[in-house]
C-alpha cells in the first residue's frame, strides 16, 4: 500500500458535507443517476473547465464514487493479476491511497471489453467496499487506505469478467454473481464479510452456453408497500427477493443476455431491460411469484440500450442504446417524445443535473442535450480517451473515469 498524503484533516471537513454532496454507489445516492445538482458545466475540454485531471495507469472500467473529500475507483492491471482501489483527494486531484487489494495468480479470463474491475465500488462514512467478482471483495478503511476484511470464497465462472456492481443494504453489502457454472445472490455483513444469506438463481436457461447465462447488472432496493423488494437483474428473466433473508418474492421471464441495465422505479411501474434482445418492460409493481403479462403495462423494443442504464426524471425516461440512438419516452405510456443519432458507441449510463442529460461514448465525446420532451442538443465536449465507466456527480462537479484518466470537471 502507498501512502502519500494524510488525509485526517480532509476527513474531519467531510462530515460536514450533505448527502446531496456525495455519490456513494453506482447510479449515485438515488441509484438511479439523478443528482441535486444546479449548475454542473455543459461545456469542456482538455484546457477548459478542467479543475484536476489524474492519471490511472492500468485498465479498469468501474465508475468513481464520491464521500466526502475522497473520491475512490477500483483498478487492476491489464493482466488482472494485480487488483487495486486508488483514494483521490477531491479538491486536489492528488492521490492519497493506491492499495493494493488483492495480488492473483492465475487470474479468471475477462474479455477485452472487459475489464479486472469493472465493478463499482460502493462507500459509506468511513468504509469503501470494492469487488472483483470471484477474485475477492474487500473493505478498507476510508481515513487509512487498509483493509479492514476480505472475502475470497465467493467463486463462480464469469466466463467473459465480472461486471455487477455491490450495493449497500442496512447492514449488509449484497451481491450478484452469474457466472457460466454457477449462479447465486448473496449478502455480506458489512462489519467482517462473512455471508448473512445466499440464494442460488434457479433460472431455466434456453441454452448451457455460458454467453446465454451471463449478465452484468447491479441489483436495486424498492419499497413496495412498505416492503423492501431487492430487484436482481439477470440473463432470461429478473428476479426479486426479501433483502432481509433472500426469499424469492416474484420473477419476470423477459429473454435475452448480457444484462447490465439497472432497474428503474417510479409511477408505480418498474422499468426492466432484458439486453441483448432490446426490450424495455414497465411492469407494475406490487406482483409476486411468476409475473402474469398482464402486470406490463407497457413495452418496446426501439433503441433499448444492452449496456447503459435509464434515466428516469418526472415523467420523462432517457435514454441511449449501445450504438449511440438516444430517446425520450414518456414513462407512463412508452409512447416516444423523441428519438436521436448521437453517433458514436455506448457503455456508460448517463446522468442527470441541473435540467440536463449527459451521454458519454466510448471515444470520449460527452453529449449534453436539455431533460425535456423536444429535444435539444446543448453542447458536444470531447476528451481524450474513451469512456467505459459512467460519470459521478458531487456538488457542481462532474467527476469522468475514461481509459486513462481520472477528470474533475467544473466551472
Amino acid at each position: 500500500m502507498r501512502r502519500l498524503l494524510p488525509c485526517a484533516a480532509l476527513f474531519a471537513l467531510a462530515f460536514a458535507l450533505p448527502a446531496a454532496d456525495e455519490w456513494p454507489a453506482h447510479r449515485g445516492p438515488h441509484g438511479n443517476g439523478t443528482s441535486d445538482a444546479k449548475a454542473l458545466p455543459t461545456e469542456w475540454n482538455e484546457k477548459t473547465n478542467i479543475k484536476w485531471k489524474v492519471p490511472l495507469p492500468g485498465k479498469a472500467w468501474s465508475s468513481p464514487v464520491v464521500w466526502g473529500h475522497q473520491v475512490w475507483v477500483t483498478n487492476a492491471t491489464p493482466d488482472g493479476k494485480q487488483l487495486s482501489a486508488v483514494c483521490v483527494d477531491r479538491d486536489k486531484g492528488t492521490i492519497v491511497y493506491d492499495t493494493k487489494v488483492f495480488q492473483i495468480e492465475k487470474p479468471q479470463f475477462a474479455h477485452a471489453f472487459n475489464s479486472h474491475a469493472s465493478c463499482t465500488p460502493a462507500i459509506e462514512d468511513g468504509r469503501v467496499y470494492v469487488h472483483f467478482g470471484s477474485s475477492g471483495t474487500a473493505c478498507l478503511d476510508t481515513k487509512t487506505g487498509e483493509k479492514v476484511w476480505e472475502q475470497t470464497d465467493l467463486k463462480c465462472d464469469h466466463w467473459r469478467g465480472p461486471g455487477s456492481s455491490p450495493i449497500i443494504y442496512q447492514d449488509k453489502l449484497i451481491l450478484i454473481f452469474d457466472g457460466h457454472d454457477k449462479r447465486y445472490v448473496t449478502a455480506l455483513h458489512k462489519s467482517n464479510g462473512k455471508p448473512a444469506w445466499t440464494t442460488s438463481r434457479d433460472i431455466r436457461y434456453t441454452s448451457d452456453d455460458g454467453d446465454i447465462k451471463k449478465a452484468y447488472a447491479t441489483p436495486a432496493v424498492v419499497e413496495v408497500a412498505g416492503k423492501p423488494q431487492l430487484v436482481c437483474p439477470s440473463a432470461e428473466c429478473r428476479v426479486a427477493y426479501n433483502p432481509d433473508d433472500g426469499k424469492e418474492l416474484w420473477r419476470v421471464t423477459h429473454g435475452g443476455m448480457n444484462v447490465s441495465s439497472r432497474p428503474v422505479f417510479g409511477h408505480g411501474l418498474m422499468y426492466l431491460t432484458s439486453g441483448h434482445n432490446g426490450k424495455l418492460l414497465a411492469v407494475k409493481q406490487g406482483v409476486s411469484g411468476v409475473v402474469p403479462k398482464d402486470a406490463v403495462q407497457w413495452q418496446t423494443n426501439k433503441a433499448v440500450p444492452t449496456r447503459p442504464s435509464l434515466l428516469l426524471l418526472g415523467d420523462l425516461i432517457f435514454m441511449v442504446d449501445d450504438k449511440g440512438i438516444a430517446s425520450c419516452l414518456d414513462a407512463k405510456t412508452g409512447k416516444v417524445h423523441w428519438s436521436e443519432r448521437l453517433g458514436g458507441e455506448y457503455s456508460a449510463s448517463p446522468v442527470s443535473g441541473g435540467g440536463h442529460v449527459y451521454f458519454c461514448d466510448q471515444l470520449g465525446k460527452t453529449t449534453v442535450v436539455k431533460a425535456a420532451k423536444e429535444f435539444e442538443s446543448v453542447a458536444e465536449n470531447k476528451l481524450d480517451g474513451g469512456f467505459m465507466a459512467s460519470p459521478a456527480v458531487a456538488g457542481e462537479n462532474l467527476f469522468l473515469r475514461t481509459k486513462t484518466h481520472l477528470y474533475c470537471v467544473g466551472k
